[in-house]
């Protein structure tokens, strides 16, 4: 693979997600109350999917993640709260047709995060510039296989 340049980015969460997930939860409790459920029953998932509803945006709302980098040479760098970089590793990737680009980059003993690129959240050359090298990194075999499908 060519040289490819640098892509940095600054990150703040995505409102789609958060609309998305509004929805599909309202759909959801819409769909249990309409079921044959006793009341009870329709009441506790109900209740099941609010507060998985409220724990995930909690989740995403509060990402420390303030800005990303991918490196020339693949290293990645994330820069999290209070101006601490951290070194993170692509686990795996998403593309969504040209609207957005999800990645999972490992933290080195913290676990895992999650990106979500959308076009509420970052520019749309970042998100081709990024696609277009994914693309070159999965082509050139140093992307793990064992690490399922990606687009």
């Amino acid at each position: 693979m060519t040289s490819a340049p640098a892509i940095g980015f600054e990150y703040r969460p995505s409102r789609w997600l958060g609309r998305l997930l509004w929805f599909l939860s309202t759909l959801a409790a819409l769909a249990v109350w309409m079921s044959a459920a006793p009341w009870p029953v329709a009441l506790a998932i109900a209740l099941a999917i609010g507060l998985a509803l409220w724990r995930t945006l909690l989740r995403w709302s509060g990402l420390s993640v303030q800005a990303a980098g991918w490196g020339r040479d693949g290293s990645w760098s994330l820069r999290l709260r209070g101006d601490q970089d951290s070194a993170a590793t692509l686990s795996s990737y998403r593309v969504i047709g040209e609207q957005a680009v999800w990645l999972r980059l490992s933290l080195a003993g913290r676990g895992h995060v999650a990106l979500l690129l959308a076009p509420d959240n970052s520019d749309a050359d970042i998100r081709r510039r990024l696609r277009m090298r994914l693309a070159q990194v999965e082509a050139s075999g140093t992307y793990a296989a064992g690490r399922g499908p990606t687009v």
